[in-house]
């Protein structure tokens, strides 16, 4: 990554193993995409009422040339769960994004006036 990992946590204790963990995910998208240029990491537990119980809230920004890929996920009971599945989504969107650059997408050509022989 050309621009240091970002590593934001609110309403949460700061732990040095949540902290470990963000970096070893992060580090795993850098490898399996060399371009990336930065990556920010907002872990959060927004205030909810008493009833309910603690729900982890992740976004991840991922910046990669001429982009910004943008993950959101929300409401998990366990905050390496909500990680998991945040990184997991941000991954599936960069190998989207790797396949667009080697031309790997089918682009369907749209249908000519001329095909229709009225």
């Amino acid at each position: 990554m050309q621009i240091p990992l970002q590593i934001t946590v609110r309403d949460i204790a700061p732990s040095e193993a949540l902290e470990t963990h963000i970096r070893e995910k992060a580090k795993k998208l850098d490898e399996f995409f060399e371009h990336v240029i930065s990556c920010r990491v907002v872990v959060e537990m927004p205030h909810k009422h008493h009833h309910q119980g603690k729900e982890y809230n992740v976004r991840i920004n991922l910046g990669v040339p001429g982009r910004e890929i943008v993950v959101n996920r929300d409401r998990d009971e366990d905050v390496y769960v909500a990680l998991r599945n945040a990184f997991d989504a941000a991954k599936r969107q960069l190998e989207d994004y790797v396949r667009q650059l080697r031309g790997d997408v089918k682009t369907h050509e749209p249908k000519q006036a001329a095909e229709n022989n009225d």
